[in-house]
């Protein structure tokens, strides 16, 4: 792990730092020459017989550099998010990438910060050396949900990265130029990188599935409120002019979350109500209510009594899903993009029909959510949370702290082509 700095003098740009060389391979952090594409780069692939601990699923190789389509642009990748596809994608549960696109090898990570380094003949909006940030929305953009619908819907939507052989952990990246956003130049290129693949589903989750938008004044309980998707979306609830609630798992989280904006922190090692629901005619479920009750008076405590959550954002599932159900006010929404803590998710039926309770499901974010998003980080109203970042080296162990739930509050980033942190130009 290396050191953040957040408040460095002028770095120089990527040109000034570039080699007069052409040559068909670079070494990690070695600047090409703008605009030239070498033939091979160093990248962490996976192979299907490595599927395991990222540790050792993620192996360097030397690969060849992705040629790019009309409508592509290559990007030299200056840093490198963080997140959870890759651990899947290196267990190969709960799907392998190769039953996905069944390339020979895969390349993870589906959020990064880089340099346009060439585009294609129908690129018009972009152009090489335009200092960028990439997201993982990918369509092939020729249905009715790509055009005046939801591209989120499409048939053809993919997440690059994790449901593409061709992500982000190289020295290079394909994506389509549709995937590029304008990097906020006041923050370095770790910081530019760590924010999409958590903020775009958080406000998707958040604002996405109408008519329950997040509106001032209402209640949201955040799930994970330390981590990468919980610190979004606690700012975001701040910025909406809602409330957090946010849940974490010890105090040291507690002060970090207050700081981003929530209203109240409730550490859940305080309550004893979580897995999967028990059998409804057990004696245990009469126990389990009773500690879910107090729970939800806990909430109270944030937001007054008799006032229930009007959002409940999910992601560990299996753990929290049934708690959710529950404590989501009359006519609220539990909304839901993963499962953490396992996929089999349980809830008592007669507390959300009767109570006409949404429970939606929520995957990442159309092309518009994602600009959108951006834009509150370009205006400063939010902050990437960046928490650690590491070298190239150290990829792999990056994943596996958070795979083991070691990690530090907020978001993770990797350098890549960028040689030191806060190595971007800022402006």
């Amino acid at each position: 792990m290396i050191e953040i700095n957040k408040y460095g003098g002028q770095p120089p740009s990527v040109t000034d730092q570039a080699t007069s060389i052409a040559k068909d391979l670079y070494e990690i952090g070695e600047i090409p020459p703008l605009g030239h594409v070498p033939k091979h780069m160093y990248a962490w692939v996976i192979r299907r017989e490595r599927h395991g601990d990222p540790e050792s699923a993620m192996q360097v190789e030397v690969v060849d550099t992705p040629s790019t389509g009309s409508e592509d642009a290559l990007v030299m990748i200056m840093a490198t998010g963080i997140g959870y596809n890759s651990i899947f994608a290196s267990l190969g549960t709960p799907v392998s990438p190769f039953d996905v696109h069944g390339h020979p090898y895969h390349i993870c990570g589906g959020e990064a910060a880089g340099v346009v380094w060439a585009i294609g003949d129908r690129v018009t909006k972009w152009k090489i050396g335009d200092e960028v940030v990439l997201h993982s929305h990918q369509d092939d953009g020729d249905d009715i949900e790509c055009n005046g619908g939801d591209p989120t819907l499409s048939p053809s939507q993919r997440i690059w990265g994790y449901e593409t052989p061709d992500g982000s952990f190289a020295q290079f990246a394909r994506v389509q130029a549709r995937q590029l956003l304008a990097r906020p130049t006041h923050l370095s290129w770790e910081e530019s990188a760590c924010y999409t693949g958590t903020l775009a589903p958080a406000y998707r989750m958040l604002f996405g599935h109408p008519p329950h938008g997040l509106r001032p004044g209402q209640n949201v309980l955040v799930w994970g409120a330390a981590g990468g998707l919980g610190s979004m979306a606690v700012q975001l609830v701040r910025v909406a002019g809602a409330n957090a609630i946010g849940i974490v798992s010890d105090e040291f989280k507690q002060d970090y979350v207050m700081s981003l904006g929530a209203k109240g922190v409730i550490n859940r090692k305080e309550f004893e109500c979580w897995g999967r629901l028990p059998d409804i005619n057990d004696i245990e479920y009469s126990d389990y209510m009773k500690e879910v009750r107090r729970f939800g008076r806990a909430i109270w405590e944030i937001t007054g009594k008799g006032n229930d959550v009007d959002i409940a954002f999910e992601h560990p599932g299996e753990m929290t899903f049934p708690v959710s159900c529950y404590v989501v006010k009359r006519g609220g929404m539990v909304v839901f993009c993963g499962g953490t803590s396992g996929y089999h998710f349980t809830m008592d039926a007669r507390f959300v029909w009767m109570r006409q309770k949404r429970i939606q499901g929520s995957h990442f974010a159309s092309p518009y959510q994602v600009w959108e998003a951006n834009r509150l980080v370009v205006e400063r109203r939010i902050d990437p949370c960046l928490s650690e970042a590491f070298t190239w080296s150290e990829l792999p162990r990056a994943h596996t702290k958070m795979w083991r739930n070691q990690h530090q509050p907020g978001n993770m980033a990797v350098l890549v082509q960028a040689s030191t942190t806060h190595s971007a130009s800022k402006r």
